[in-house]
């Protein structure tokens, strides 16, 4: 009798106890660290968990060049390209795609297709960069170009990447107008 018991019993103690468990990790889940947005002309260093003078020689490249990025999605495309100059080694693919995106959301695109192409010869399989590559070609109005894009960026992290995703809206929202 004990054996059925233990055999009855012990599937629904599991249970419990991954029942329990469960709800503990659904309620006490940390929240991914947001960085805090730093006052103007200061950059955010990781290492170091604060905001530093963007001009400060303790803040790498690699957080200038997030933070830069940072910017820009906010719309502060003069100081995000203004924190870019502030680059030890400005001439990577990821900071050059991030100038290029401040300079055509300034209504420079022809600069930034500039950049983003300098970013291209670097990496290739940069799909983030192939993504803004084509949607400054659908500014341009050159669709052909855009597709390019788009099946390069197909290439790299197929089509439910949100790289050809994006691009793909693009292109097709610009042949709707």
């Amino acid at each position: 009798m004990n054996i059925r018991l233990a055999a009855f019993a012990t599937p629904l103690l599991l249970a419990f106890a991954l029942s329990g468990s469960l709800a503990f990790a659904e309620g006490d889940e940390e929240e991914p660290v947001q960085k805090p947005e730093c006052p103007k002309g200061q950059v955010w260093d990781s290492k170091q968990q604060k905001c530093l003078m963007q001009d400060s020689s303790l803040v790498p490249d690699a957080d200038r060049t997030d933070y830069a990025y940072r910017l820009a999605k906010d719309g502060r495309y003069a100081e995000a390209l203004a924190l870019l100059d502030t680059l030890q080694q400005p001439n990577t693919a990821k900071a050059l795609n991030y100038r290029g995106y401040a300079t055509r959301k300034l209504g420079r695109t022809d600069e930034g297709i500039g950049y983003y192409l300098q970013a291209v010869k670097l990496d290739p399989q940069y799909a983030q960069v192939r993504e803004y590559l084509g949607e400054a070609y659908v500014i341009k109005g050159r669709l052909d170009l855009a597709q390019e894009q788009l099946q390069q960026i197909k290439s790299i992290c197929g089509s439910s990447c949100e790289e050809y995703q994006d691009l793909a809206a693009a292109i097709n929202d610009s042949s709707k107008t």
